[in-house]
């Protein structure tokens, strides 16, 4: 009889975990220590190469992912760089789409090509183009879905198929989403990076990152991140350990929350344009059903009257936050002109199709009723 697999938010409470022999204590110790007695029974000899509450939420990120292993590091942007450059070498070649994160963005576009890496930036929506972006030299493909800030998609079983063709090694953002709502390693991927400052947190007071796959890749790109001294300091690897212990439920009422949102906004003569996944709307609703389990806590609209109508609804705010990042329990609500895109080009915001009237709006799990109505008094300042 083949061994009952436990479900999501059991592994999210109980995978990686032990309860101390010494003490009986049920939650993980903090093990705020830089450096270990040497022939301890845990092998741990400093805490920039591991350390025992670190290990447990890289355990459960690994048993939420369906992967083999999973690192910890001290922001997605530490995941992202440490993951890229392990697999790609000077004169090597990276193809990702246009639509990332800004940060990503400017990793990619200006400071890979200073180390000699060849990339390649292609539209995300056009697989044709990547079809021809990719070939023998491409050593990494890296994609974003849901994409920042708009939600455009990416076909992860396409993008996975090419690089096989290649040899390439693929590598998917999977914040947005979430293990909870879409796992690109059961969809061939080979490895998986989050901020896990986000969702994987979800209480807006931890920075870290994680890199999740096969063992031997994600121990490739363990080393890379020790040189470099990306670690998570302890103290916040028990804080993401405990947020990660809620993430199935969070996500559920992010979902949920999100979905009534968008339609409110859909309907709202003040609004131009709404990009939700699970809106049927979207350009790209079936290729999100058949990927995704749920569509998601994100979403964007365009709001009348440009940056001036967007900062009017800015201002007037009550409940939702105007505030960078996401994935938290309070909504958040930003402006990617000025916050995480602020710094990228026209060009790209233009392809991206980011406006100055464009707003972000990361759903936190209050309810939804006081959101919208929150929402619709703001938005009747706007032009």
């Amino acid at each position: 009889m083949a061994e009952r697999r436990e479900g999501f938010t059991t592994r999210a409470v109980h995978a990686g975990e032990t309860i101390d022999p010494e003490t009986g204590a049920v939650a993980t110790p903090i093990y705020q220590t830089s450096t270990f007695r040497q022939g301890n029974r845990g092998n741990y000899l400093y805490t920039r190469f591991s350390n025992p509450t670190i290990k447990v939420a890289e355990d459960k990120i690994a048993s939420l992912e369906e992967g083999d292993a999973a690192l910890i590091t001290s922001s997605g942007m530490a995941a992202i760089s440490a993951s890229v450059m392990t697999f790609l070498n000077s004169g090597g070649r990276l193809v990702s789409i246009t639509d990332l994160y800004g940060t990503t963005l400017k990793l990619f576009s200006q400071f890979l090509p200073g180390h000699g890496i060849n990339v390649s930036l292609v539209d995300t929506t056009d697989f044709d183009q990547m079809r021809e972006a990719v070939d023998k030299n491409t050593g990494v493909i890296f994609i974003e879905t849901p994409t920042n800030p708009v939600l455009k998609l990416v076909d992860i079983e396409a993008v996975v198929e090419l690089g096989r063709r290649h040899g390439a090694t693929i590598i998917v953002d999977n914040t947005f989403a979430t293990p909870y709502n879409q796992r690109p390693l059961e969809l061939g991927a080979d490895l998986v990076v989050h901020s896990a400052t986000k969702y994987l947190n979800g209480f807006c007071d931890v920075v870290a990152g994680a890199v999740v796959g096969k063992r031997e890749l994600v121990e490739k790109v363990r080393e890379t991140a020790s040189t470099l001294g990306s670690t998570l300091d302890p103290f916040a690897g028990y804080l993401l350990n405990r947020g990660l212990k809620t993430l199935g439920l969070r996500v559920e009422r992010h979902n949920l929350t999100a979905m009534e949102v968008a339609r409110f906004l859909e309907e709202h003569p003040k609004v131009l344009r709404v990009s939700y996944p699970g809106l049927p709307s979207h350009p790209q609703h079936q290729l999100a059903r058949r990927q995704m389990r749920g569509f998601g806590g994100m979403l964007a609209f365009e709001v009348s009257g440009g940056l001036r109508g967007a900062g009017a609804v800015m201002d007037n705010l009550r409940t939702c936050i105007p505030a960078a990042s996401l994935g938290g329990v309070e909504s958040l609500i930003s402006m990617p002109v000025t916050s995480s895109h602020k710094n990228v080009p026209r060009e790209h915001l233009e392809r991206a199709g980011i406006t100055e009237g464009t707003l972000r709006l990361s759903l936190g799990i209050e309810d939804a009723a006081d959101i919208i109505a929150d929402l619709e008094q703001a938005l009747s300042y706007a032009p």
